[in-house]
């Protein structure tokens, strides 16, 4: 079963200049926002035109990403190790992982299975170093009850003593990794692209944080550091990818990016591990004896979320039969 793969935002060599499209200095500089908030960007920048904090200049600076030389990537990454360490006291090991030829990932989640515990919610916070304080969640595990998918009258604050619960199915909800994504359309400085293997990644470096994406996602999947995201540092997971699980800043999107860092070095994602029941399963879709390939080949495939939007989302779920 193959798929077409979307590619958006600028070409691997033409930069954020190619075409039509604008990169961050430029947006900055000629859109709407600098005349709406420039009191705000002055205030921004000052630190940076004070040289006093040269680890944000560094970063506002750095060139995009798809422009980066190997060499000029290894010195991002160092200075992202140098800032963890300075900041939580831990050495990571932070890699730019790159997507694998002839693989485009796919998740299939059996309903029959999922007992709604949460599990999957919680490995995720911890894999992907979110901010503990608030607590930022990339998936949402919605009550249903039987014979409805009626979307209005899920609930995601359950809190039984034991679950599951007599009467109600559960369906996890996080990043759809779509095909044709409305996130990646809006963003007006290129953050935020789909790569080869399927998955939409952001460049917290890039992200001014207008929210545009988080508008234009109809499943909820993104999330926005309105705070400083705070850490324990014995919490932190030192395994990072640039496009994955680095620690944030305040002011920038993320969202589930099926644990690049995980993935893309040929392990399952967090919340699929630590699932007590098998109901997630991950794999190459492009590989038609993967599990994803045989599941959706085989079963009785229940629905992808909101198909009439049109953006034919690779997660999927399904039933035993």
């Amino acid at each position: 079963m193959s798929h077409p793969i979307v590619q958006s935002g600028p070409p691997a060599g033409g930069g954020a200049e190619a075409g039509d499209g604008m990169h961050r200095r430029s947006f900055l500089r000629s859109s709407a926002v600098l005349t709406t908030g420039l009191a705000a960007l002055a205030a921004s920048l000052s630190p940076l035109l004070e040289l006093k904090d040269l680890t944000t200049l560094e970063r506002f600076v750095q060139k995009y990403y798809k422009e980066l030389t190997p060499e000029e990537m290894a010195k991002v990454l160092q200075r992202i190790e140098r800032d963890v360490e300075e900041e939580y006291k831990v050495r990571p090991h932070v890699r730019d992982l790159k997507p694998m030829d002839g693989v485009e990932f796919v998740y299939a989640l059996n309903l029959t299975r999922c007992i709604g515990c949460r599990k999957c919610v919680h490995a995720c916070v911890a894999e992907n170093n979110q901010s503990r304080t608030p607590e930022i969640q990339y998936i949402r595990v919605l009550k249903l009850p039987h014979g409805s998918i009626d979307m209005e009258k899920a609930q995601h604050d359950y809190s039984p003593e034991t679950v599951p619960e007599k009467g109600f199915f559960y369906m996890p909800v996080q990043c759809q990794q779509c095909k044709n994504p409305p996130c990646v359309k809006v963003c007006p400085v290129n953050a935020t692209w789909q790569e080869k293997d399927g998955i939409t990644v952001i460049d917290y470096d890039w992200c001014i944080g207008c929210r545009y994406c988080a508008a234009a996602c109809p499943f909820w999947a993104r999330r926005f550091n309105f705070t400083k995201p705070l850490i324990p540092k014995e919490r932190l997971n030192p395994e990072m990818a640039y496009l994955g699980n680095r620690p944030r800043r305040q002011g920038v999107m993320e969202k589930c990016h099926f644990c690049v860092q995980r993935t893309r070095a040929g392990r399952y994602p967090a919340c699929l591990e630590v699932c007590p029941a098998g109901a997630r399963k991950f794999g190459n879709i492009l590989d038609p004896e993967s599990e994803v390939s045989q599941i959706l080949s085989r079963k009785r495939v229940f629905i992808q979320l909101k198909e009439e939007m049109g953006t034919s989302p690779r997660f999927f779920y399904y039933f035993d039969v």
